[in-house]
């Protein structure tokens, strides 16, 4: 397993610690809920780097019930409309429904590892209101902004691959194992009338087996409830005083989603987290994942286009009147980290660049020296270089600055505009995340694939700011990790310099974060936070982002 603590680029004592929650999701591990219909998770290395693709395009087949999870109420809690005895508001709190706040809160974790194991093959042991009970009187009471973890340390032992993985959840539904411990539906009504909305377990659900998992999900989600299933090393934080959150990709309708969660120790930073969450101060910065929407890039010629974001229904649930469903898209669908295996070969290969590549490359490498090499897959890109303080410079000022006989063309973003950010609002510092405001997400996103990708990328309207080469390097040097943007991506629209700022960023080991939203409304002095889901060897990972204040 992986268990990822890193710190900011200017480490020190009081520098914040990230702790990775989030199980590695790969093909050989119980990943996905093992019983039929449900998909196994498939991951396509659909283009690689060579002849005919100068990147590495991966293809994504996922649902909500993979690796670390997160669970929203209409999971249980039924649409108003149903007039069914669950039925109420909370029944419409989609995953793109509830708001950033409730995904993060003061970590309180509550040991349960004494009933690891303790109970029949097949039987969940019961976390009753008692231990949280005992945790109070140790502590102090649990309350709105908390988040509860259960610890039971369940996925840190058996969270294995296959066969031996076996144990995390095939072998305890054919009850040849004891089954995870888990709150009972008392427990959780407890919680429910202290006000706590965001909860976690290190099991591989919320539910107790065998006839308890929907009496105890209900008896939370009809309170609004949101919670991590899957969750791991929560020994790896103190029982009190830890920020904790979960992103999940914002799909539309989603009654759970594939998620990555965290948290984060030490210095100052988790405390005004904490604080911004119980005053509910947090943007949403990532647009809907929904079928039709121009997520993905549909390319110029035939068959460059990416892999469209499509919801595959595989099970009804009569009560609910909803179908369980999976997804295929593009692994950079919506908001999407972009790592530096994305343009970059591994360090053992040479590609065979097409021969306009191959000019572009030379040209590259006589004015920035070599390009690089990286096997570093989203998986492996520490939090801390997609989490810290917001530097939102506004570069909306360049849109309609080229000559339409330029196009296809966007304008570029300068070390000059740096600079100039810079003399109004300070230097940059080590670990902060530069946010480049274009507005062109806002302006064209309603205009569907033919307005905010087709037309620029075919020189029928400019195309959206972004920065070259000569930025990335600037950056580099002022302890940037990450850049990000508001528009479709960080490349912009002509292919020669979009390559050479993924190789620049590449090779100068930062990272990009693309197609966000809400710039507009970002206040001084926010908190970013992304993060992708951790999916092995993945050139490019859709996640979720937003700010807190």
């Amino acid at each position: 397993m992986l268990h990822a603590e890193d710190k900011l680029p200017t480490e020190n004592a009081e520098s914040p610690r990230f702790v990775d929650h989030s199980l590695l999701i790969a093909p050989e591990f119980p990943c996905t809920w093992p019983t039929e219909p449900f998909p196994r998770f498939q991951l396509t290395h659909e283009r690689v780097i060579g002849p005919t693709s100068a990147y590495n395009v991966d293809v994504l087949m996922i649902d909500g019930n993979t690796g670390t999870q997160l669970d929203v109420p209409p999971h249980s809690a039924a649409r108003p409309e149903l007039k069914r005895e669950k039925s109420g508001p909370f029944g419409l709190a989609y995953t793109d429904v509830i708001e950033p706040w409730q995904f993060g809160g003061e970590a309180c974790v509550v040991d349960v590892r004494d009933l690891l194991d303790k109970a029949p093959n097949g039987v969940s042991p019961l976390v009753t209101s008692d231990f949280v009970k005992a945790f109070e009187k140790k502590h102090r009471p649990v309350k709105f902004g908390d988040v509860v973890l259960f610890r039971s340390d369940f996925s840190d032992k058996y969270y294995r691959p296959l066969p031996e993985g076996g144990r995390f959840l095939p072998d305890i539904l054919d009850r040849k194992a004891p089954g995870y411990p888990d709150p009972d539906p008392d427990c959780m009504e407890y919680l429910g009338q202290k006000g706590v909305l965001t909860l976690g377990t290190d099991s591989a659900s919320m539910g107790p087996l065998p006839d308890l998992a929907e009496p105890t999900h209900y008896a939370g989600l009809k309170y609004g409830m949101i919670w991590t299933e899957g969750a791991t090393a929560l020994g790896d934080i103190p029982e009190t005083g830890a920020f904790y959150c979960i992103l999940a990709p914002k799909h539309r309708g989603g009654p759970y989603s594939e998620s990555r969660a965290f948290s984060i120790v030490g210095g100052d930073v988790p405390q005004r987290l904490i604080e911004a969450v119980k005053h509910k101060r947090a943007i949403d910065l990532s647009p809907t994942l929904e079928f039709g929407a121009p997520l993905t890039n549909p390319g110029v010629a035939t068959g460059e286009h990416r892999q469209v974001y499509l919801k595959i229904d595989f099970l009804y649930n009569d009560y609910l009147d909803m179908w369980h469903h999976t997804h295929l898209m593009d692994s950079m669908t919506g908001t999407n980290l972009v790592p530096p295996s994305y343009a970059l070969p591994p360090e053992s290969e040479t590609p065979a660049y097409s021969p306009v590549v191959r000019g572009w490359l030379e040209d590259y490498e006589k004015k920035y020296g070599p390009r690089g090499h990286s096997s570093m897959t989203a998986e492996k890109v520490p939090l801390s270089w997609t989490c810290g303080p917001t530097r939102v410079i506004d570069v909306s000022h360049l849109v309609g600055s080229t000559e339409p006989g330029t196009w296809p063309k966007s304008p570029e973003i300068t070390i000059t505009e740096i600079e100039r950010y810079e003399d109004r609002y300070g230097k940059l510092n080590p670990g902060d995340i530069v946010l480049f405001k274009t507005g062109f997400l806002a302006d064209h996103f309603s205009e569907g694939a033919k307005g905010l990708w087709t037309d620029p990328l075919r020189g029928d309207k400019e195309g959206w700011p972004s920065p070259g080469p000569d930025v990335v390097h600037f950056l580099k040097k002022r302890g940037i990790r990450c850049l990000a943007s508001d528009a479709p991506d960080l490349g912009g629209v002509e292919p020669r310099r979009a390559l050479m700022t993924y190789w620049a960023l590449g090779t100068q080991e930062m990272v990009g974060v693309q197609f966000l939203q809400n710039f507009e409304n970002i206040p001084k002095d926010a908190y970013f936070l992304f993060a992708a889901l951790k999916i092995r060897d993945c050139h490019g990972t859709p996640g979720r982002a937003i700010v807190l204040y």
